[in-house]
C-alpha cells in the first residue's frame, strides 16, 4: 500500500530555500506569490492492506526517523487523499 507522508517546516522557522525560491519567482514576473514553503514529500510502499494499520506505521516512522521534530511538521495522506497530479509524478 502506498503511503505519502508530507513533511513542511514549522510556522515560524526559517525557510531560507523558500525565500530563495520566492525571490527567483518575483524576478521571472510573479509576483503575486506572497510566500513560499519548501518541504518534502515522501512516498512509501508498505506491505499492508489495511489502510488504518499503513496509516498508524507511516505515521510511527515519521515520528522515529522521517522529520526533525525541531523544525518540521509532518502529516501522513493515501494517495487518493492528495490530487492525482501530485501522485503521478512520484511515481
Amino acid at each position: 500500500m502506498i503511503v505519502i507522508v508530507e513533511i513542511m517546516p514549522k510556522p515560524g522557522i526559517l525557510d531560507p530555500q523558500g525565500k530563495a525560491v520566492n525571490q527567483a519567482l518575483h524576478q521571472l514576473g510573479y509576483n503575486e506569490v506572497n510566500e513560499v514553503k519548501v518541504g518534502k514529500i515522501i512516498r512509501l510502499d508498505i506491505d499492508e492492506t489495511d489502510h488504518e494499520t499503513a496509516i498508524a506505521k507511516a505515521e510511527d516512522m515519521a515520528v522515529r526517523l522521517l522529520h526533525n521534530p525541531n523544525v518540521e511538521s509532518f502529516r501522513v495522506v493515501l494517495p487518493e487523499e492528495i490530487d492525482n497530479t501530485v501522485e503521478e509524478k512520484l511515481q
